[in-house]
């Protein structure tokens, strides 16, 4: 293959139904949804219908709040065949969150589960839109948000609200001939898919995506584990974040690989899973891959069957990787760096990398991307093993943010190159390495800190069980590191144990100026450690409210 593939996400899934009709599409284990390929797309063909019955236009928005449901699965499928742009609600989100990207991305239809943690999704909705227990279904006219006029529970029946139950009803509105019409109007490089930046700073904003970003990303991902029809991967990472959509999903529809989706993350569930699904395959954030190998139950399960997956989504301690390895039996894992406007994959190990390379880079660059490193202060390329600001450009480069062209320019320059603000060195054979964030990066009286490093450091000592650094104010020298760390259950450390450890083998100015002991961090749905806040906690702990407010003034 000589060129990124052009087909839309729909007709990758239909190419899988005709090579694999009889294997296993997907199986969840927590409700009754067990589907071969070629009955999944024909669930899929049924809501797409049943959509277009419903109103629904190519290039309307249609947005979905909800855990990783099987309808969640299915309509991410059936949207994408008629050219409705799914909009992904990240499930921490609350009311006002809700409110703002309803309202930024212009969503026509949006579709829900009954709860999300501590939020109640129908009284959010009612809060948000008084007017939906009154309407008419699908006729909703909201004084805050007037492109909604949909809206679908996918679990009990709501006033103003259709049942998930009820789509597929609509589709005999629409002939096979309007239905073929529809597809054969899309084209690859339509906008099909719009996912919301995190938001753990500022206001989140929409990434759009288009069926080639989507489906390439997801075949080369799926190639560098060597994946096939025989895989089965359990996917506990969400679908709104593009580790559930793309480096799960799409990896497996592409290679027509099985899908055991989790509703929600739990260690005990991912471990029930591999051991009786026979898993091959397993995702997840080094958080939750902690949260198995410390889990007291970690013993009694097999993981056997276990072969590959992806460790992704904030940097990867070093050890954590050589635990999953070792104990979990995933001597192909892999490990994935880019970021959502990079649809997201960027680099990735593959499972014929030495192990030296999968442990300790994050791969080389995928196939149809070009990639550099450059001098954040100049532009200039920066030397190898030079440190500087990951830059990608090809295929998997986002349209944009929607209806912010100038975000959308700070992000991606004139010569379509796309700024990650990501930190990496890349050596002689092409392997890059992420050393931090830009904006993380911690400035020591001129000395530049990477918190990754220190943190892998860290990790290593016996008694702890996670760490994370950020970057605090100092009268002194700036700016001084500060380590967050979780203990072992049972363990013991105090702050002089962790600087004596680390003052014992990397340069004195890389010795955290303190340490804060915590039994969790803030974590973002998707996994990723909220440094920002993590930051707002040291400077009331520590008192530096004076200092913070004279360097920001």
């Amino acid at each position: 293959m000589n060129e990124p593939r052009k087909i839309t996400i729909g007709e990758a899934l239909e190419e899988t139904a005709q090579k694999f009709p009889t294997h296993q599409a997907v199986k969840y284990i927590e409700m009754e949804f067990d589907k071969t390929w070629y009955e999944f797309n024909n669930k899929v063909d049924r809501i797409a219908k049943g959509l277009m019955g419903m109103g629904l236009q190519k290039g309307d928005h249609a947005a979905v709040w909800a855990t990783n449901y099987p309808q969640w699965l299915v309509l991410m499928f059936a949207t994408a065949k008629i050219g409705v742009v799914l909009v992904t609600v990240n499930t921490n989100y609350k009311e006002q969150e809700l409110e703002f990207l309803l309202k930024q991305s212009d969503s026509k239809a949006l579709f829900i589960c009954d709860g999300l943690k501590d939020i109640d999704c129908e009284k959010a909705l009612y809060s948000i839109c008084p007017e939906l227990k009154n309407c008419k279904k699908g006729a909703l006219l909201s004084d805050k948000l007037p492109e909604l006029k949909i809206v679908v529970s996918f679990d009990n029946h709501y006033k103003g609200m259709y049942h998930w139950n009820d789509i597929e009803n609509f589709g005999v509105l629409v002939s096979s001939t309007e239905y073929k019409k529809r597809k054969a109007s899309l084209d690859p490089d339509d906008v099909i898919n719009m996912q919301y930046t995190s938001g753990t700073t500022g206001f989140p904003k929409g990434v759009m995506l288009t069926h080639k970003n989507i489906v390439n990303n997801g075949l080369s991902i799926g190639d560098c584990m060597k994946f096939t029809e025989n895989d089965r991967l359990c996917i506990p990472v969400p679908f709104f974040h593009c580790f559930g959509m793309v480096l799960a999903i799409m990896a497996c529809v592409t290679h027509g690989s099985t899908m055991l989706p989790l509703l929600w993350y739990t260690p005990m569930k991912v471990m029930h899973v591999v051991e009786y699904e026979r898993c091959t395959a397993v995702h997840g954030v080094p958080t939750m891959f902690i949260g198995i190998l410390e889990h007291r139950d970690f013993s009694k399960y097999d993981y056997s069957t276990l072969r590959t997956g992806i460790m992704a989504g904030s940097p990867c301690p070093i050890k954590v990787m050589q635990d999953v390895v070792d104990k979990m039996n995933m001597k192909e894992i892999t490990i994935a760096f880019g970021q959502t406007e990079a649809s997201p994959v960027c680099t990735q190990t593959t499972v014929d990398d030495s192990l030296e390379k999968r442990v300790h880079t994050v791969g080389k660059t995928l196939p149809f991307m070009e990639t550099k490193i450059i001098d954040p202060e100049t532009g200039r390329e920066a030397p190898s093993g030079v440190a500087g600001e990951f830059c990608v450009r090809g295929y998997n480069v986002m349209k944009g943010y929607y209806k912010l062209p100038e975000a959308t320019k700070s992000a991606i320059d004139s010569d379509g190159w796309l700024h990650t603000g990501d930190l990496a060195t890349v050596d002689a054979d092409g392997y890059y390495k992420i050393t931090g964030r830009i904006k993380d990066m911690i400035i020591r009286g001129g000395e530049n800190l990477f918190p990754k490093e220190i943190e892998d450091f860290i990790y290593t000592h016996e008694a702890v069980k996670d760490v994370a650094v950020v970057a605090i104010p100092s009268k002194r020298y700036g700016e001084e590191a500060c380590a967050f760390v979780i203990l072992k259950d049972g363990a013991e450390a105090d702050e002089n144990d962790i600087k004596g450890y680390v003052n014992k083998s990397l340069a004195k100015h890389k010795v955290p100026s303190h340490v804060l002991f915590t039994d969790s961090f803030p974590l973002t749905a998707s996994g990723k450690i909220q440094k920002f806040l993590l930051r707002e906690q040291s400077i009331s702990l520590l008192g530096l409210e004076s200092e913070s407010k004279t360097e920001t003034a």
